[in-house]
């Protein structure tokens, strides 16, 4: 079932659509093919996910964007003013073939389809359409890399949820409790101060701090425990918060963790003071990089410096070694650098920012000092 994500702007959406119809013709293909999912979001504002029934936007260049709907699933889709945005509602029942519906819909047989599409429709659209298939990402992603004034406001409004959550973890990170039972608390508080879902809540203590994508488990945390604290999740608009802060319960148990935090602390600076219009992001990747590098963790640093992020946590653009794509005002990811020391400690900082006119902004305000609680 579809579910509508934020209030509906007609116009804006309507604008998307278009985009992505020149995009899509620029590109050389003759149609768009969008399955559930956060593209389906984005172009016409309804989230959901793929079944083994087809639902499917079929975009075509210079055509009529139709959306291919099972007709149980339609009720779903009736908050959204298709017919303001110009988008034709075609519903199939099981025994007929959708896969058919979606071939008259289009102009021409070079499709490119939602990256996420599941192979079940994506071979049998093939089968259906004939011509040639490629995948909608590298179109989409130019449009949705540069986000726009409401979703820059969506954004700075899930950094402020998260902030508040990080205020108050001292209600729940305590030493004798176990990373499970922090990450309960945490995922409630997550909802409390504005979110619709934790979307993800990393409590990693001790020597689980040093594995990046640790999540919980049953070690009760203990005193002295540096803990990385990574939480974040969508608001009503459908954009998503992340942040990480990392803290330590009291005195911390290693000589070298204030030490190795201040050159952590200042690589995330340097990343974040070279972001503006016209630096690369594979630059901003080396700002932090090599902070951390000269002072001999460089082998410790084992992740991107960040991701971008909108109605995916994970998105366009990606900051990371290799990439020379330039950054524009609108462009908004993760800043979040980490030293991980295997079977010691890890620390991490991070926050979201977006590239404006003339430099940067963080929707993420929270001190970045290693907090002791």
């Amino acid at each position: 079932m579809a579910t509508i994500i934020g209030p509906i702007d007609v116009s804006a959406l309507r604008a998307r659509l278009d985009r992505a119809s020149a995009a899509a013709e620029q590109a050389g293909v003759d149609a768009l093919l969008i399955s559930p999912g956060s593209d389906l979001r984005y172009l016409i504002g309804a989230g959901g996910d793929s079944f083994e029934r087809l639902t499917c936007l079929a975009l075509p260049v210079g055509g009529t964007p139709t959306l291919v709907v099972p007709k149980l699933e339609q009720p779903g889709y009736a908050a959204i003013p298709t017919g303001e945005l110009g988008v034709e509602v075609v519903t199939w029942v099981d025994g007929e073939d959708p896969y058919a519906l979606v071939k008259a819909a289009l102009k021409g047989s070079r499709t490119a389809v939602a990256d996420m599409m599941p192979a079940l429709h994506t071979i049998k659209l093939g089968q259906a359409i004939g011509g040639t298939q490629s995948l909608a990402g590298p179109i989409i992603r130019e449009l949705r890399m540069r986000k726009d004034a409401a979703e820059i406001d969506a954004l700075r409004k899930a950094g402020a949820a998260i902030d508040r959550v990080h205020a108050r973890m001292g209600e729940f990170l305590r030493v004798g409790r176990t990373e499970r039972e922090v990450a309960h608390d945490i995922a409630l508080a997550i909802v409390e101060e504005g979110h619709t879902v934790a979307e993800f809540v990393i409590v990693g203590s001790g020597p689980n701090g040093a594995s990046p994508h640790h999540r919980d488990s049953d070690r009760v945390v203990q005193a002295g425990d540096v803990v990385v604290i990574d939480i974040g999740g969508p608001v009503a608009e459908g954009y998503n918060s992340d942040s990480t802060r990392t803290y330590v319960m009291g005195e911390p148990s290693y000589d070298d963790v204030r030490d190795t935090y201040a050159v952590l602390q200042a690589a995330q600076q340097a990343a974040v003071d070279a972001v503006k219009p016209g630096v690369t992001c594979e630059e901003v990747d080396a700002a932090a990089r090599t902070v951390i590098a000269d002072a001999g963790f460089g082998e410790f640093f084992v992740h991107r410096t960040g991701h971008g992020i909108g109605l995916d946590v994970h998105e366009e653009p990606y900051i990371v070694s290799g990439n020379s794509l330039p950054l524009e005002a609108g462009m908004a990811f993760s800043v979040e650098p980490g030293i991980y020391l295997p079977g010691r400690w890890g620390a991490r900082i991070e926050d979201i920012v977006v590239a404006t006119p003339d430099g940067v902004e963080s929707f993420n305000n929270r001190p970045h000092d290693l907090v002791v609680l």
